[in-house]
């Protein structure tokens, strides 16, 4: 149940400015051609500095002094630098910050368009930002879980457990107070000592009071003997005297209420509770020691027979876990409410402190809060990446089912091999989690499409456009020049000449651009010759300078002659590098005695029998049997997913063909294979496996 008022945010008050370009007065040229882009507001340096620092502005310069001058405005996450020169700028800190190069005289077309792609690159960032502070979070429950998990099975004194149970239900919700009562029955209050309290037993022999009974408070027999036993209490912001005393289980207090109905109370405001709940807060506290009680979470604990042996009150959630609460103001601006995930996570744990003797049902409770925690936070990496959406779960799809056709095989090298619900456990988490590194890639990298990026691509794009074009202007000349010297007459006569040749050189160029462009999409075997792309580089124009350039840049030719992929090595390495990533954050979690290999098997997933996978280079007797099958599953479904842009999947037949390549080839584990094949593990890839 949950009271209280519903409020509506206010609405913000801050409108939205818009985008800047923003240049320097001394600049007048780049001034002047700003004029023509009419969509964003043109501004001088000097009034930005006025500005906000969180309005995102492009600034536009082609001096690389005036940039030195005003270095850190420039570098600041809201500005981005597009360079309006024929040079690099040689200072390698503006460099750096340069977003693009364009020339002096760029198109304004294409000037727009890159500011277009420079503000998205400004959003782009501020979205990462946001999905990384949530993967902070979700890896800060899930260690946060994990620590609660291992100290609850550990402890097993009542008063230390209890103590722990409030302390870690507060710090998890940011609660700056809180309180925990005991169910006890009323003949045996005088006989409890404080630090020495066991719970009463039922008729059944159970501890605590059936919920069932408690329901029905006035017509229970066994309701009027029993007690709330208020055993625990922590604040923050104020020192109080605390002394353990006894209370009526009833409808009149909040404690009372949880524990008569085992329903959850859920306040936004103890203060303005409304006429028709039954319950109030006792104010004398409050106004005795100046503290102001708001927000409410009250839950009962419940055992795993349904019997309510306590209930857990948090009060005060705050934005500011460390924020003291000393004043009416710091409570109207750090008090929130008690949201639905705390809510859920609070009454997990509370159910935790209620069975703290019984270990598997305690287990239970944590593995469950935990996979929640581990789904999320693979949902959360896949959101920075949603070309592999999907691809982490089906991963762990096909891994498990793998593992359970394992087991049943009589015959081969794994006839004897079982795993035990644990194992089955890991090798699941291992799955799930084996890609959780990408979060330390860049993400331009991590969705790279084709071999060249998209800007890149463009330029050339528009620079073979400018190469047809001066084959046009010179044609004009070409023909003018003739018409001057030999006259009208002679110059219709060879007009079809004149066409003929223009028509050549620009089919030719456009024969160009299409190796170029089929150069540029990647393959998933190494394949292609790429020696037309020397040819096309051989080839020369002159820019608006008169200079000679080739068609094709050496690093263009490099990227375009990629075999295999899109990335070039430098990419690759960076890529690869996420299977450090994720083997350093998952060794930062402390696992529990019975799933502590899940680092182990997860870094290995890469690797090859052969020892020329990445990137630790393990050979077959260094990699675990749980890592081979997860290698299998995890290079089928890249090789079938239809939801990447740098490749095109491949039917299921061609699949297993190129994974069959790979255990000729000594990379992949032949009889793991084959079992993949016989018990038609690929047909699991999207049916969720059971979660042990």
């Amino acid at each position: 149940m949950s009271t209280g008022s519903i409020s509506k945010p206010a609405p913000s008050s801050t409108l939205r400015v818009l985008p800047l370009l923003v240049c320097f007065d001394e600049e007048i040229e780049i001034r002047r051609s700003l004029v023509d882009i009419p969509r964003y507001r043109r501004i001088s340096f000097e009034s930005a500095l006025k500005l906000p620092s969180d309005v995102e502005r492009i600034i536009i310069s082609g001096d690389e002094s005036l940039l030195l001058r005003s270095y850190e405005e420039i570098r600041k996450p809201s500005c981005r630098l597009i360079a309006l020169t024929d040079h690099r700028f040689h200072d390698p800190r503006l460099d750096a910050l340069a977003y693009a190069y364009l020339p002096a005289k760029t198109p304004h077309e294409l000037l727009e368009r890159t500011i277009d792609n420079a503000l998205d690159h400004i959003h782009l960032i501020h979205v990462r930002e946001q999905i990384n502070e949530r993967l902070r979070g979700v890896t800060r429950e899930i260690q946060e879980l994990n620590k609660i998990g291992a100290a609850l099975s550990a402890e097993h004194h009542l008063d230390r457990l209890l103590e722990l149970i409030l302390t870690k239900s507060r710090h998890i919700t940011n609660a700056d107070a809180g309180s925990l009562y005991l169910v006890e029955s009323a003949q045996e209050e005088r006989r409890i000592e404080p630090h020495h309290a066991t719970l009463p037993a039922n008729a059944d022999g159970a501890s605590g009071l059936p919920a069932a009974a408690l329901v029905k408070e006035e017509e229970d027999e066994e309701l009027r003997h029993k007690r709330l036993r208020f055993k625990l209490a922590q604040n923050d912001s104020i020192t109080i005297p605390f002394r353990e005393s006894t209370m009526e289980i009833n409808h009149q207090s909040i404690a009372g209420y949880v524990a008569s109905t085992g329903e959850v109370v859920n306040i936004e405001d103890a203060y303005h509770i409304t006429p028709e709940i039954p319950y109030s807060i006792n104010r004398k506290f409050d106004e005795d020691s100046g503290y102001r009680t708001k927000s409410i979470l009250a839950v009962p604990l419940r055992d795993q027979k349904d019997h309510i042996v306590g209930v857990l009150q948090l009060i005060n959630a705050k934005r500011d876990g460390k924020a003291r609460l000393d004043s009416l103001s710091a409570v109207k601006e750090q008090v929130v409410s008690f949201n639905g995930r705390q809510q859920d996570i609070v009454a997990s744990l509370g159910s935790q402190a209620a069975v703290a003797v019984e270990n598997s049902r305690l287990y239970e409770s944590i593995q469950r809060l935990f996979e929640g925690f581990v789904r999320a936070s693979v949902i959360a990496i896949e959101a920075r990446d949603p070309t592999t959406s999907g691809h982490s779960f089906r991963v762990a799809n096909l891994t498990v089912a793998l593992a359970e056709a394992v087991q049943r095989v009589e015959t081969g090298p794994y006839a004897n091999l079982r795993f035990t619900r644990e194992e089955m456990r890991e090798i699941r988490y291992a799955s799930l989690l084996h890609d959780f590194g990408k979060v330390g890639v860049r993400e331009e990298v991590l969705v790279k499409a084709k071999k060249l990026y998209p800007a890149q691509l463009e330029l050339l794009k528009q620079r073979f456009e400018f190469v047809k074009r001066s084959m046009q202007t010179e044609k004009l000349q070409q023909r003018l020049d003739y018409v001057l010297e030999k006259g009208r007459d002679e110059y219709l006569a060879k007009l079809g000449t004149f066409d003929d040749e223009l028509k050549q050189q620009l089919e030719e160029v456009d024969r160009f651009f299409s190796v170029i462009l089929k150069s540029d999409e990647p393959t998933v075997l190494p394949e292609g010759s790429f020696e037309k792309l020397l040819d096309i580089a051989a080839r020369h124009y002159r820019d608006f300078e008169g200079e000679e350039k080739p068609l094709l840049t050496p690093d263009e030719v490099r990227l375009l002659s990629i075999r295999k992929g899109s990335l070039d090595e430098n990419e690759r390495l960076q890529i690869e590098s996420h299977v450090v990533h994720t083997f350093n954050f998952l060794q930062q979690i402390p696992w529990t005695s019975e799933i502590r290999n899940i680092p182990e098997i997860a870094r290995g997933h890469h690797e090859k029998l052969n020892g020329l996978g990445y990137p630790y280079k393990l050979s077959a007797p260094e990699i675990p049997v749980q890592t081979r099958m997860m290698t299998i599953s995890d290079i089928f479904d890249a090789l079938s997913a239809a939801d990447r842009p740098y490749k095109k999947s491949v039917d299921l037949e061609r699949a297993l063909q190129i994974l069959g390549y790979a255990v000729k080839d000594g990379e992949l584990d032949a009889s793991l294979f084959q079992i993949f094949l016989d018990a038609k593990v690929y047909e699991k890839w999207k049916v969720e496996p059971h979660r042990y």
